[in-house]
């Protein structure tokens, strides 16, 4: 099974969720908001995907945090940030065949589905 994390109203999400509707690709949708985040959840992408990786440092939420607190990141802290706040997390999160990706670029997806 193929999962898409995310948050529905992102532009990449929608680039994503298209390409793969358009390539006939079966997927659900898990939209942070929505749907909930959990620290376990955030504890195995970051088993998968780098800490410091999923933190969208481009996004408004991470703009908003003081310099201290970007100054002493790190991965408990980071990830604890990231429950809090779904829309620190870099999108999408692309789960298929057990393996774990972030971002969306079309070859990457074509890649990994092999379209």
């Amino acid at each position: 099974m193929t999962t898409l994390y995310g948050i529905s109203n992102c532009d990449t999400i929608k680039k994503a969720k298209k390409y793969l509707t358009d390539n006939n690709i079966e997927f659900s949708f898990h939209d942070y908001r929505k749907d909930g985040i959990s620290k376990e959840m955030i504890t195995t992408f970051s088993q998968h995907i780098d800490w410091e990786d999923l933190l969208n440092k481009r996004g408004t939420t991470y703009r908003q945090l003081t310099e201290e607190q970007k100054q002493t990141l790190n991965k408990d802290n980071t990830l604890a940030l990231l429950v809090e706040h779904p829309a620190m997390i870099k999108r999408p999160v692309l789960i298929h065949a057990n393996s774990y990706y972030l971002g969306f670029k079309a070859p990457q997806y074509d890649e990994i589905f092999s379209v």
